[in-house]
């Protein structure tokens, strides 16, 4: 079972009414903009969220820019540390839409199906080693504290260069902002059952 989506609060865009300038500048950030706009019977729909974002392509054509980076050769972290990031990002915020992307872009860069489940219950899950269960509570610290502690800092940096903590810090910013911002214009999403009913001041289950 899932929990239920609510009615968007902002309309979006029809693909259809999009100007040049912003079909130009938002099919760029799709991965393969061919398949949506190849009119074939089983093409599949433009993804909702491109065209909420149609609203404000320069606002959101920066944002997207600074997404993608950190899934570009570019990034420091390895990919199955953004996604395990991001996955956090989408239990403890209760974004259905982030949670349902990631989900399956984390098994593809090779999170386990127990893994990608065990991410509801945070780092108290045995199934995590050391310093995953540190990228957990780094997620679980920006939300309730809006830092990181000097415990948690001193595991993170015990594993990571400089750029890659930035880089944790910003994934989990970035997308604790973009949970906001859909779930705030009704994007949020149907979540799995283990998740429902979590949210940002639910109980974590802290390891220590």
């Amino acid at each position: 079972m899932t929990t239920p989506a609510p009615e968007a609060r902002l309309a979006p865009v029809p693909f259809a009414q999009w100007d040049d300038d912003t079909r130009t500048t938002l099919l760029a950030y799709l991965r393969r903009p061919e398949l949506y706009l190849s009119g074939a019977p089983d093409a599949p729909p433009m993804p909702v969220v491109m065209e909420l974002l149609a609203h404000h392509v320069p606002l959101s054509e920066t944002f997207l820019a600074f997404t993608d980076l950190m899934a570009s050769k570019e990034a420091t972290l390895d990919p199955s540390v953004r996604e395990l990031l991001i996955l956090r990002v989408a239990a403890r915020t209760g974004s259905g839409y982030e949670w349902n992307q990631h989900a399956r872009m984390a098994k593809e860069v090779g999170l386990t199906d127990a893994q990608v489940d065990a991410v509801a219950e945070g780092s108290a899950a045995a199934i995590w080693a050391p310093e995953e269960r540190t990228l957990l509570d780094v997620v679980d610290e920006m939300i309730d504290r809006f830092e990181v502690s000097d415990e948690t800092w001193r595991g993170l940096a015990a594993s990571f260069q400089p750029a890659q903590l930035l880089e944790v810090l910003f994934v989990v910013g970035g997308y604790l902002a973009l949970a906001a911002v859909l779930n705030s214009i009704g994007l949020r999403g149907e979540l799995p059952e283990h998740l429902a009913g979590m949210d940002a001041g639910a109980d974590r289950g802290e390891h220590r």
